[in-house]
């Protein structure tokens, strides 16, 4: 799983090589220190060398600037990596979630897709940068660390013989634990974001029918849900810091005291015990790393696959059987057409034939929940029928591309919708390079002028999130105007 979604790493690989490469020289050159340092004890202090203290003093100050130096290149290059691995995998959701189609939406509620975009996916960029750090370094510094103490002191190495599987499976233990637990907290925020784009969407019903303090009672909810199943979570993950400081003071106390009786017995120097317990310092830190490296691949495991469901999605309305067929008339053609929703199964329309030729307005009329918004949904394909076919000049819908139906279509939803920017850019959403003349006239033929002339900016007046600041009439003619301005074949409102 979280090699295919590091494969949308792609043009940041170079970082994340590089990064890796600082870091793997940082962890040489700090493990070199204290054998330095050794040296500088048993022979520049030991032998009062003035010359030799210098000497190796100057080699340590080096080194720790050249880690300081790699370890800035290191963190800018993982910040890099990490940042552009989840613009990538945003980019790759939000491009997959334009080819759904109005089924594959309904698999997934909106606050959930919100998040996939953007909590889940900044988890994974998040263990990208600052997970990468720990991962380079807890191997190289292991590997090298424990050569070098085995080096100095061969019997007192053999304590971690003893530490090591101890804190493995106590990491193990928790690891396993965590998992399902991230799961869980990831879909809690689903729940979250539902309940406040819920309220936010429907504030007016809300407060026209006074329900302030059930949406608040409501919210507190899956608020406590969250809270709950994140107190589990990160409960859990911290046991991580206990167990491995419950291994390093045992594994310290059990060197000091083996390492004590080897000084008295004369096997081993003052500054190579020193120099020992720098190590197993080093050693135990850089297994901590890889603990937290563990733990932030288990959540970000979690995600990943929430993000991989978005772009596994089948997509159940495509153009593989479509040839390349131009809307020439824009007549419209219903066939013994019946349909069902997936999840109901019982049929909402039933056997529906008739035919809307080039100039003719149809009106489809019905009480509420006959079907009227289903039956305008099947012609641009926002469903496939499930019996019979809608035709488009002669030619079934199916068998045209998504982009040349859709294209001809001039669509008013029957709740005006309206877009961030200004009067203009919203008429001309349909056709950018509609003229100034022309959707001052398709403003005309909608009735729109008038509220639109009133304005000191006139067609660059703004228009916030949403259209909340026209009226719903107002909205409603922009509405039209902008399907008028697209110059469509059929109009459908």
């Amino acid at each position: 799983m979280l090699k295919r979604v590091f494969s949308y790493m792609r043009e940041y690989k170079k970082y994340a090589w590089l990064g890796l490469l600082c870091i793997g020289v940082e962890v040489v050159l700090e493990i070199t220190v204290p054998l330095l340092m050794a040296d500088l004890i048993d022979y520049g202090v030991t032998n009062a060398d003035g010359t030799y203290i210098i000497k190796k003093g100057l080699q340590m100050a080096l080194c720790a600037v050249l880690a300081l130096i790699l370890g800035v290149g290191s963190a800018k290059f993982s910040a890099l990596a990490g940042q552009g691995l989840g613009a990538n995998i945003r980019k790759a959701e939000y491009e997959k979630l334009q080819s759904y189609s109005f089924s594959n939406i309904d698999h997934f509620s909106v606050s959930s897709l919100v998040t996939r975009l953007t909590s889940d996916v900044t988890n994974i960029q998040n263990a990208v940068s600052t997970g990468m750090r720990p991962f380079g370094r807890s191997p190289v510094m292991l590997i090298f660390a424990t050569s070098f103490a085995f080096r100095i002191n061969s019997t007192l190495a053999l304590v971690f013989l003893v530490a090591l599987p101890t804190l493995a499976v106590l990491l193990i233990l928790i690891i396993i634990n965590v998992g399902p637990l991230y799961g869980r907290m990831q879909s809690a925020i689903d729940q979250v974001n539902r309940c406040i784009q819920e309220n936010l969407t429907a504030i007016r019903v809300v407060k026209s029918y006074v329900r302030g303090d059930y949406e608040v009672e409501k919210f507190g909810v899956v608020n406590e849900n969250l809270k709950s199943e994140s107190e589990k979570a990160f409960g859990t993950a911290v046991l991580n810091m206990p167990a491995m400081q419950f291994v390093m003071y045992g594994t310290i106390l059990g060197i000091l005291l083996i390492g004590g009786r080897l000084i008295n017995e004369g096997q081993m120097m003052i500054g190579q015990l020193t120099s020992f317990l720098s190590y197993v310092l080093l050693i135990l830190n850089s297994l901590m790393m890889m603990s937290n490296v563990f733990l932030l691949m288990t959540r970000s495991l979690a995600s990943a696959e929430r993000i991989m469901e978005v772009i596994d999605e089948k997509i159940d309305i495509t153009d593989e059987n479509a040839k390349d067929i131009a809307v020439a008339k824009g007549e419209i053609e219903f066939d013994h057409v019946s349909f069902a929703y997936p999840e109901a199964g019982e049929n909402v329309l039933t056997d529906i034939s008739f035919k809307a030729k080039k100039g003719q307005t149809i009106a489809v009329i019905g009480s509420t929940g006959s079907g009227k918004s289903t039956l305008i949904n099947l012609i641009p394909r926002y469903y496939d029928v499930t019996k019979g076919s809608v035709k488009v000049d002669g030619v079934d819908v199916r068998d045209m591309t998504q982009k040349e139906l859709r294209d001809k279509l001039g669509y008013v939803p029957q709740k005006g919708v309206l877009f961030s920017g200004t009067i203009a850019s919203n008429l001309r959403y349909g056709k950018d390079d509609a003229t100034d003349a022309q959707i001052e006239e398709a403003a005309s033929i909608a009735q729109a002028t008038e509220f639109i002339d009133s304005k000191s900016a006139k067609y660059d007046s703004p228009i916030a999130q949403g259209g909340t600041n026209v009226s719903g009439g107002q909205k409603q003619r922009l509405s039209i105007a902008r399907a008028i301005a697209k110059d469509p074949k059929i109009y459908i409102f």
